[in-house]
């Protein structure tokens, strides 16, 4: 009987440093791969710097890994990569807050085919139970903040323009390297934590001739700006305090 009540004692006591848990350990773990047959030298190999994660438990552990993992966020397939596809050349990742039980990792990849590009994106995951929080896990309104976004992202776009003729007068319609991109809904995933707010990241995708002039698509706001749209009782209300 003794035994029975020591086990549930640990089980119960387990589950409350789960949840009360305001941070994890993050590691890196690099890993470089060999291709069997590479297209070129350049392509011999390339290295993947896993983020393992220590939390409460093994299985809190393997969750947030996996919501953190680069299959996972960026769909990466290393099979292919191994084999067919070939581009990678390394997998990196940053972490950007680590506190309040909340954890946001900023997950990249860098390659090359026909130029060398990059790819990178935030991740916001809840510690307590190791899902990562979507935007409607978080944030209430979500047209009017996609509105709030689109309204910056279109001055940044008016000032791109104007910078690109003044510094290349004879450039042909600088307005095509835009085309008909504008913020919505969906670009709200990949939002970014910080102790003083929220940046909103928005990939212009300029083709690469003209990616010097691609502005940094990059939103930032504060606590007190956000506060009409944080959900009361979500992963976020305890952050805008």
């Amino acid at each position: 009987m003794k035994i029975k009540l020591l086990g549930i004692v640990f089980v119960l006591a387990a589950f409350v440093a789960a949840g009360n848990a305001q941070s994890v350990v993050v590691t890196g773990k690099k890993v470089t791969y060999n291709r069997p047959k590479p297209f070129s030298e350049y392509k011999k190999t390339f290295t993947i710097n896993y983020p393992k994660v220590k939390a409460a438990t093994p299985a809190l552990s393997k969750k947030i890994e996996t919501a953190i993992s680069y299959e996972k966020v960026l769909g990466l397939n290393l099979k292919d990569e191994l084999n067919d596809t070939q581009w990678i050349e390394e997998a990196d990742y940053k972490v950007k807050y680590n506190r309040k039980g909340v954890l946001c990792v900023e997950l990249s990849m860098e390659g090359s085919g026909a130029y060398p590009s990059s790819v990178s994106k935030m991740v916001v995951v809840d510690i307590r139970m190791g899902s990562k929080s979507r935007p409607a896990d978080v944030f209430i309104n979500l047209a009017g903040l996609t509105a709030l976004v689109r309204k910056a992202q279109e001055k940044e776009r008016q000032d791109t323009i104007a910078r690109i003729k003044k510094e290349e007068p004879d450039a042909d319609e600088p307005e095509i390297l835009f085309g008909s991109r504008r913020f919505i809904g969906s670009d709200l995933d990949g939002y970014e934590l910080s102790a003083k707010g929220v940046i909103f990241h928005y990939d212009y995708a300029f083709p690469h001739v003209a990616v010097i002039y691609e502005p940094a698509g990059a939103f930032f706001y504060t606590w007190t700006q956000l506060k009409p749209y944080i959900k009361a009782g979500g992963l976020l209300s305890r952050m805008k305090r």
